[in-house]
């Protein structure tokens, strides 16, 4: 799995497709967190808008490969490694942008009366949290579930919405629990938020590898 990952990882990043997201990305955060605004705030802000470009990312690992190569590689390691291959990559693309954005927004807010480094921890398990759900949501959008981008990009972008706002999701309860403890200057940790994510994304993965040796 570690040279299928490492294989995954230099397509992307040959591919220059990981591009836009990460403008996105970094685009929403320079308009949406001001120096000096609360940190719990910002960090909120911050992993919410890495939901949208994990899913991104996500469909651009699992469709990035010419069919050829790809081919190829479910001929030598099985269809369902080199698909996990590729959603794992888009999750730890994701992380490390969610992680970057984290390390920025800490940097430059005002605790108000939060500890910085609580507030950092609890803002990356947040992004982590997004980024698990965004994930999930590219694992089920794409191919082989949907093969044809005019279902599947709709699909992606629908799908984030019902993840990110209902009150309900993993990723609205996580970064609701920031935005709670910015008005009372404390910071709580979403773990349970994280272990749903979690669960979602696992189970998204499984579905998607399944079909991924059947089609």
């Amino acid at each position: 799995m570690t040279s299928l990952l490492r294989y995954q990882a230099v397509l992307l990043l040959r591919s220059h497709r990981w591009l836009p997201p990460l403008l996105l990305y970094a685009f929403l955060l320079a308009i949406g967190v001001r120096t000096g605004e609360p940190v719990l705030d910002g960090l909120g802000l911050a992993a919410g808008v890495l939901l949208p470009v994990s899913a991104w990312l996500a469909r651009v690992c699992v469709t990035h490969e010419p069919p050829a190569a790809r081919d190829c590689a479910a001929a030598a390691a099985g269809p369902w490694r080199v698909h996990l291959a590729s959603v794992l990559t888009a999750l730890l693309a994701s992380t490390a942008l969610g992680a970057a954005g984290t390390a920025v927004v800490t940097l430059t807010g005002d605790p108000r009366g939060a500890d910085r480094f609580a507030a950092a921890g609890a803002g990356f398990l947040t992004a982590l949290t997004c980024a698990l759900a965004g994930t999930a949501v590219g694992a089920l959008c794409n191919r082989p579930l949907l093969r044809s981008a005019a279902w599947a990009v709709p699909g992606t972008v629908l799908a984030v919405l019902l993840v990110l706002i209902p009150g309900g999701s993993p990723a609205h309860a996580a970064m609701s629990e920031l935005v709670t403890g910015s008005r009372s200057g404390t910071v709580g940790w979403p773990l349970l938020p994280l272990a749903v994510a979690a669960v979602f994304a696992a189970g998204a993965t499984a579905v998607a590898c399944a079909l991924s040796s059947r089609r």
